[in-house]
């Protein structure tokens, strides 16, 4: 009850101090489009980012629509506002969007409970189990961790993730706390499917593409380096900006693969800061628009850090986050795979929008360049969004070398394996994380998680170290092996979600 009761206040803290702060609206300003250029191509060289695309929408009108450096590097092909990148987890509000209009067709129910309309639906916790609704699937209140490695680099199908969420653990109770969690936006999706009785692809390109005229959107990346005008993705490795794959995370489709432009975006921000005042485009009603934009659940607030530096008492509602940003409501969500950030964001109250889309990942600039915006058009005193960022960015390194110093001070110098390097290998198994292979190579051994494929190095006594192969969500920490009461090697613990125990995969 007390959990209870501080959440309400803090929703009602939001209500007090970001309500009649954004209802005092700043006149915007005319763009100065000298100096977004400006801006934008800074943030770009100081972070290495290849190519960005910008759109800025105000008042029912495209302001700007600008694509900057390079969508291939190696053919130096231009980023054009028709260029098609990965939005990642920006795709969640649009499965959200096809639950409201379920709703307004008396279809769904935000509040009922979600085995209402998925029977086989099974959390670790019965509790759960039996008490998760729709409206709790998309607020990131289930109780349950990422567990990203479940679907991230992996072979499963959806209905296969999906029949897996039994097996993880949480580590929180039920609606207790804000935790991001992919899955069950993925869950949304499937619970979507089964009662509109489509494909998640055909009714987010039926009922919102089409609908909007969005014609450079894909449903996932599947074929997208077939098509006139994309984006290659990059990354830093060992720091030199470097072409990766394109990942296909359709499987996951539900919580970030839609692959859009700029162009196409800017219409998708202004169909939701109309909240169903258009009669053309998607059905959805104002009133499931605001739910969605409303908050459901506390992130972050001035008195602890936001999930989006810059914005602060940040909630989340329904796929998006609602926040203050310098006094002013604001709307706004990020999204990021291999070599893709974006990060989209718009002021209801003022009704500016703003799509930034890059092919590097990781990379702050998107978030600098709306910031960078909004005190522009709002007519505020601009703030050196890159100065923060560098002390942010100092701070992150700091702390990544102190938990390596604590790697290896944790480990025990001249032991050696129990037994020799071949009895490791096999064959290991768990029934939500699938099948896990230790397998000998001409130095030493490694781990398959899938495709996902890392080195092991002797740590000390029977703990190997996983070497990151330096994706997105790593495969990495101390695998433990374990025998039994004959000698030999039947287990191995790997911490594959950190907030969790580590994950016991069983010989087989």
């Amino acid at each position: 009850m007390r959990r209870l009761a501080r959440w309400i206040g803090a929703i009602a803290l939001w209500a007090m101090v970001v309500a009649p702060l954004s209802a005092q609206k700043t006149p915007a300003t005319a763009p100065d489009l000298a100096e977004i250029d400006r801006v934008v191509t800074s943030l770009m060289k100081e972070w290495q980012v290849p190519g960005l695309a910008l759109g800025i929408v105000r008042d029912g009108k495209v302001l700007y629509l600008k694509g900057y450096g390079f969508r291939d590097v190696e053919k130096q092909l231009p980023v054009t506002p028709q260029t098609r990148m990965a939005i990642g987890s920006n795709s969640k509000s649009f499965t959200v969007a096809l639950m409201g209009m379920l709703v307004d067709q008396k279809k769904l129910d935000w509040d009922a409970p979600v085995r209402q309309y998925l029977p086989d639906f099974m959390m670790y916790d019965e509790y759960a189990t039996e008490h998760m609704t729709p409206r709790d699937l998309v607020s990131h209140r289930s109780g349950l961790p990422r567990h990203d490695l479940l679907w991230y680099g992996r072979s499963f199908t959806r209905a296969q993730l999906y029949g897996r969420l039994r097996y993880l653990e949480p580590n929180a109770s039920f609606r207790e706390k804000w935790q991001y969690q992919n899955l069950m936006f993925l869950t949304a999706g499937v619970l979507v499917e089964r009662v509109w009785g489509r494909s998640w692809e055909d009714l987010v390109r039926d009922q919102l593409f089409v609908p909007l005229g969005m014609t450079r959107s894909l449903p996932g990346a599947a074929g997208m380096d077939a098509t006139d005008d994309f984006a290659w993705p990059y990354q830093p490795r060992n720091g030199v900006v470097t072409r990766v794959p394109i990942r296909n995370i359709d499987h996951v489709g539900p919580a970030g693969s839609i692959t859009s432009s700029v162009e196409d975006m800017v219409k998708y921000i202004q169909f939701r800061m109309d909240r169903g005042g258009s009669a053309a485009g998607p059905k959805l009603s104002k009133g499931n628009e605001d739910q969605m934009q409303a908050p459901q659940m506390v992130v972050g607030s001035t008195f602890g850090p936001a999930i989006w530096p810059g914005f602060d008492l940040v909630t989340y509602g329904l796929g998006l986050a609602v926040a203050s940003y310098r006094g002013h409501e604001a709307v706004v969500h990020g999204g990021g795979i291999d070599g893709f950030i974006s990060q989209m964001s718009w002021l209801p109250k003022e009704r500016i929008g703003i799509i930034v889309l890059t092919n590097l990942s990781p990379n702050p600039t998107p978030t600098m360049v709306v910031e960078s915006i909004y005190d522009r058009l709002l007519g505020l005193e601009p703030i050196d969004w890159a100065a923060i960022q560098r002390t942010k960015d100092a701070a992150n390194k700091k702390l990544a070398d102190e938990a390596t110093q604590k790697l290896r001070a944790g480990q025990k110098q001249g032991t050696s394996p129990s037994h020799e390097l071949a009895a490791y290998a096999g064959t290991y198994e768990h029934p939500g994380y699938g099948r896990l292979i230790v397998r000998m190579t001409g130095s030493g051994l490694e781990v398959a998680l899938d495709a996902m494929v890392a080195p092991l190095r002797h740590y000390h006594y029977d703990v190997f170290e996983i070497g990151d192969p330096g994706n997105i969500v790593p495969l990495s920490g101390l695998a433990s092996f374990s025998t039994n009461i004959k000698g030999e090697v039947d287990q191995v613990a790997i911490p594959l979600e950190p907030s969790v125990k580590p994950i016991v995969f069983r010989r087989q």
